[in-house]
């Protein structure tokens, strides 16, 4: 069984007037921000954030390529998914003390191997 590496690296947004935050889940560690999963397991990547929210979103980036969107999220709790690159294994949702955000990858496969960003 081949091993799927997932890089998480976090967007911080807010300027001097709001505080809007948006931080890495405590379970992954600065040190080493990253998910190991076999292939297909399901994983869920989280951040935590805090702030009045509209919508969150969930990027992903190959190496030598720049990031692309995977899923903006609502406030509501719909999300939106980017069909030309994204599939029914890639969900997102918003806890329901909407303080975190989750990206959810079912049945892992080698080409999940990226870096993924959460975005305010």
């Amino acid at each position: 069984m081949l091993l799927v590496i997932l890089l998480l690296i976090f967007e911080f947004v807010g300027d001097s007037t709001q505080q809007d935050t948006i931080t890495q889940q405590d379970t992954i560690t600065p040190l080493y921000p990253e998910v190991i999963a076999v292939e297909e397991t399901d994983i869920t990547i989280s951040c935590n954030y805090k702030g009045d929210i509209n919508y969150l979103q969930w990027y992903r980036q190959f190496p030598g390529s720049r990031p692309e969107c995977l899923l903006l999220i609502l406030q509501s709790n719909m999300f939106v998914q980017n069909t030309s690159i994204t599939t029914s294994r890639h969900t997102g949702a918003i806890n329901e003390d909407k303080t975190r955000v989750d990206l959810k990858i079912s049945s892992t496969e080698v080409t999940d191997s990226a870096l993924y960003y959460c975005a305010l």
